[in-house]
């Protein structure tokens, strides 16, 4: 092993010192870029003029793009781009399903007492095991029976 070499005691108020300059680091601005990324901030301007206002190929934009040293081929761009547009969907899809999810079926609030005591009285009863389904429910290994009685009582 390699011996520690000698330094200078390290106070308290060096380390304090050390953490501070460590947090007002900003992240360091990358010079290089994944096609992805570069295609990401681009897209804006890629679209406006493929679209059909401008009648661009993706094959010109990458022509345009290889006099400035960019060397991605047209299909390349509109991959990416779809990937991206697939990507941007998928939040949006995601977002505005959790928005109806909230604001579908309100339950009132005797519903919500009825199903709260249910749920109570469940879980005084001696308590089987449970299995996380693919979707994130619990699902218990409790015989129907069991389980019909239980929602027979909501």
């Amino acid at each position: 092993m390699a011996e520690q070499q000698n330094s200078e005691v390290i106070t308290k108020e060096k380390i304090d010192k050390a953490i501070n300059l460590l947090k007002e680091q900003k992240p360091k601005e990358r010079e290089d870029v994944s096609d992805r990324d570069a295609v990401r901030k681009m897209r804006r301007y890629i679209d406006k003029l493929t679209s059909d206002k401008y009648g661009y190929t993706y094959d010109e934009v990458a022509e345009m793009l290889k006099g400035l040293g960019i060397n991605l081929t047209g299909s390349r761009i509109k991959y990416l781009i779809g990937e991206l547009k697939k990507s941007s969907r998928r939040r949006q899809k995601t977002s505005s399903s959790d928005d109806k999810n909230r604001s579908s079926n309100p339950a009132s609030e005797t519903e919500l007492t009825v199903v709260n005591t249910a749920l109570d009285q469940a879980s005084s009863e001696p308590e089987e095991s449970t299995v996380n389904s693919a979707k994130g429910k619990r699902q218990s290994k409790e015989p129907v029976a069991q389980q019909q009685q239980a929602s027979s009582n909501l």
